[in-house]
């Protein structure tokens, strides 16, 4: 099965995906698979995808003309800069350049050609060895960029809870790292991946421990990559 060039690219709409009933796909290097969840363009393309490297599996050195955001979900993912284990959160601005594989085997999501103009800072967090902050009863928020509008952080509900995103927040995108998310009569298992527009208001809620990966204010007028 090749990749589609064209998914989930109504930027207007609500998507929400349960990632584990979707098929991997085979990228052009061999033990690395994808699962893409939107997606502008071919083999150079804008796009948000779950990517696992098999053990022992790697991806020719190449420059990341749009750059490249991505959170390590399972195992660990190295290049010639280091390993970075499970809950690694990573920037590689544009015009930087790796060799990507791994040892043992990992998955990661990972966003590519969609840096605003002037994002030039790189960044290497380790969210389980990172200071959070608590923000409520049982809620807790861990910081990781933020330009212009854009904002990216984890949140991490201890027993359960909600939390309200206003409509002027520019669109929100989550991916669910542990536990369940609720959006209305809907639940998002661990793995789940969702995408809400720019202009409407969210609430989000979970019935027990959660940690989620959440970005917000980059909808409004979305980067569309190399296909634009």
């Amino acid at each position: 099965m090749t990749t589609p060039t064209a998914i989930r690219t109504d930027f207007s709409r609500i998507e929400l995906v349960d990632t584990q009933a979707i098929d991997w796909i085979a990228s052009p290097s061999g033990g690395v698979d994808r699962k893409p969840l939107d997606r502008i363009g071919g083999e150079v393309a804008r796009a948000t995808s779950l990517v696992r490297y098999a053990p022992g599996s790697d991806f020719p050195s190449h420059t990341h003309s749009g750059g490249e955001e991505f959170l390590v979900v399972e195992g660990v993912f190295s290049d010639q800069h280091g390993d970075y284990g499970p809950g690694t959160y990573v920037r590689n601005p544009v015009g930087t350049s790796h060799a990507p594989g791994s040892r043992d085997g990992c998955v990661i999501l990972v966003k590519l050609w969609q840096f605003q103009d002037g994002d030039t800072a790189p960044v290497v967090i380790d969210t389980a060895k990172a200071d959070w902050q608590a923000i409520g009863q049982g809620m807790e928020r861990l910081q990781l960029h933020r330009f212009q509008s854009e904002k990216v952080s984890m949140l991490r509900f201890t027993d359960g809870g909600s939390i309200g995103l206003p409509e002027e927040i520019g669109g929100v995108e989550i991916y669910v790292l542990d536990g369940k998310l609720q959006f209305e009569r809907k639940m998002l298992p661990k793995g789940g991946w969702a995408r809400f527009p720019a202009g409407m208001a969210v609430t989000l809620s979970t019935p027990e421990a959660a940690t989620i990966y959440i970005k917000t204010g980059h909808l409004e007028d979305p980067v569309t990559g190399p296909a634009a």
